[in-house]
């Protein structure tokens, strides 16, 4: 169960609730985050509710069977909007787009997909500083450095920074420089990574695994809101089957299970999940219409010279007619 607590509750409320779950031969596990505080309970005993649901201190409790409990759209019904400021949010009812290269290649780069983006009204930039690469001969990103450049040149041009955060000792560093942490597919179930991420106070999105489940994910995410941190996201990336004509399968199913699981917003990464370029739009458009919130797509000015990625990457025009496709798809699938 999640109860839901008062502000304001006194210490003395709070433990009355806590030695009351106790005699139910529950657990009785603290969460405070940004925005609220909570108690989960965890036991397997059937009782009256309202036993609890009257006591001083409660604002609301409800009963949630799932596992992953405070990401679950149980109890929380309305969804959660993630606001980055300037106007700028991710969620139900508010398409958004993420573009950029997959890797931040130096001052030039950066400054030519910034302009691009804000003649498009792109308003999130993607791309990753840290790299992790299946070779440890391939670039592996321009580190702390490149993302001070970049943050100064997006900040002048009104733009977002989602990047990958690696391992815990980059959180930090990254803070003043980020506004969504991305955790990459590879790092999922780095639950080191995920604990520290629930005590910061920004946005983070957690992609899939490689070859990880639906409710591994939202596990994933529950690791983020029981440290503290209400401020996520979730992305479908492909996962890898059997299947060798595309570099990942991506799930069109997991979106709208996902939205049904979950009161979180949910993105979809087709470049990554389809990895041929010729196929990002239309895969675009399918997660659109399965529900997805927005999508995260990779953009270059001259993908065959991109340092990573370039058989999945865009060029500008080509990106253009995505973000036109998918406005107007997204606003087809509002009038259905």
């Amino acid at each position: 169960m999640i109860i839901q607590l008062k502000n304001g509750i006194t210490p003395e409320q709070k433990d009355e609730i806590i030695n009351k779950l106790h005699s139910i031969n529950y657990s009785a596990n603290e969460v405070t985050t940004q925005i609220g505080s909570y108690l989960i309970g965890i036991g397997k005993l059937n009782f009256d509710i309202r036993e609890l649901g009257f006591m001083p201190g409660i604002s609301d409790i409800h009963i949630v069977s799932d596992n992953y409990k405070l990401v679950s759209r149980k109890w929380k019904v309305s969804p959660t909007m993630i606001d980055l400021g300037d106007g700028i949010s991710i969620g139900e009812n508010n398409f958004s787009i993420m573009a950029g290269p997959c890797s931040i290649e130096g001052e030039e780069n950066i400054q030519s997909t910034l302009e691009h983006l804000k003649k498009n009204n792109v308003r999130i930039m993607r791309g990753g500083v840290y790299k992790p690469r299946s070779s440890p001969y391939s670039f592996r990103g321009l580190g702390l450095d490149g993302l001070k450049i970049w943050y100064k040149l997006a900040r002048e041009a009104g733009i977002k920074i989602i990047t990958e955060v690696m391992q815990v000792s980059q959180i930090e560093p990254m803070y003043d420089y980020i506004d969504i942490y991305q955790v990459g597919a590879r790092n999922t179930q780095n639950f080191n990574l995920l604990d520290e991420l629930g005590k910061i106070d920004k946005p983070v999105m957690i992609k899939r695994g490689i070859s990880g489940t639906i409710d591994e994910l939202l596990y994933s995410a529950e690791y983020v809101f029981s440290g503290g941190n209400e401020k996520l996201i979730l992305c479908e990336r492909g996962i890898r089957t059997y299947e060798k004509a595309s570099r990942n399968t991506l799930d069109l199913n997991a979106i709208p299970i996902l939205k049904e699981k979950t009161h979180l917003p949910v993105i979809s990464d087709p470049s990554h999940g389809i990895g041929i370029r010729d196929h990002v739009l239309p895969m675009s458009l399918a997660s659109i219409m399965a529900g997805a919130d927005g999508i995260m797509v990779e953009v270059h000015q001259r993908p065959e010279k991109a340092y990573s990625d370039g058989q999945q990457t865009l060029d500008y025009n080509e990106a253009v007619d995505l973000y036109e496709s998918a406005r107007k798809t997204y606003n087809l699938r509002r009038s259905l």
